[in-house]
């Protein structure tokens, strides 16, 4: 009887292991506005990058949550409780990837602002937290503004880039610096031609702005995808284990994440 009871244990044991091995490797994307989904499709134009991230994906690997919102930084994503789902819901062999900055500088808003000092914390905070659970991180410096003045590109993110790469640096996490290739990839466009992967709307283009829109932080679709690849070839040619294996560095067509239900 106890060697039947035994051999029924592994039988159970085997199968749970078989099946935990079978499920999909989960992405959770953490950020800001320039990452996160959109819902106005038809509305507007407005896309982030972590929306069309699926393009270059196998999602029959990969299943994305892009937990990415509109307007907040380190400091607002833990306060409102937003990185504690994110924490209840990440898995053994799970990957994070993380980019926030854009609201992080805004001095006039103390719900959003961050020191250097706190924004490095924040940061290691999360990481730490994925760490602890098992997870791959990824970090990411913040995504370029468009600033161009008398045709030369100015970088509008100050010191947090840096504070960025130095976190990823004292976590010993792989960093995506989009903030160095999305410069490299405005100065090279120019100040005209790098208006059309942004929220630059004409007026009665769009629903949404019926007057039109001058955005030089939010993307477009194409925006979304230029940005997007610029992740997918860095988690390549870095070899960032385990999303590198499932990475496509070219696309057929957009492919967008399906809304993970998080408000």
């Amino acid at each position: 009887m106890r060697k039947y009871f035994m051999i029924m244990l592994s039988c159970a044991m085997l199968f749970v292991l078989t099946g935990a091995s079978k499920r999909p490797i989960t992405l959770f994307m953490v950020g800001d506005s320039t990452m996160a989904d959109k819902t106005e499709l038809e509305a507007s134009p407005e896309r982030g990058w972590g929306q069309l991230f699926p393009s270059f994906l196998d999602t029959t690997k990969v299943c994305i949550q892009n937990h990415a919102k509109n307007g907040r930084s380190t400091r607002s994503f833990l306060a409102e409780g937003r990185w504690d789902e994110v924490k209840r819901r990440i898995r053994r062999g799970d990957v994070v990837i993380i980019q926030f900055g854009h609201n992080d500088t805004k001095q006039s808003d103390p719900r959003r602002y961050t020191s250097i000092e706190d924004y490095e914390a924040n940061l290691m905070h999360m990481i730490g937290d994925a760490q602890q659970a098992k997870a791959s991180v990824i970090l990411c410096t913040p995504i370029s503004r468009r600033y161009f003045k008398e045709g030369v590109f100015h970088p509008r993110h100050g010191a947090y880039p840096e504070a960025a790469r130095r976190v990823a640096e004292r976590m010993d996490v792989p960093l995506l610096d989009l903030e160095a290739s999305t410069v490299e990839w405005l100065t090279k466009l120019g100040d005209e031609a790098s208006k059309a992967f942004f929220m630059n709307v004409a007026p009665g283009e769009c629903t949404k702005f019926p007057n039109g829109k001058t955005d030089d932080t939010h993307l477009r679709e194409n925006g979304a995808l230029t940005v997007g690849q610029m992740a997918a070839k860095m988690i390549v040619e870095q070899e960032i284990k385990p999303l590198c294996k499932y990475i496509r560095t070219e696309y057929t067509q957009p492919i967008y994440t399906t809304p993970c239900g998080i408000k």
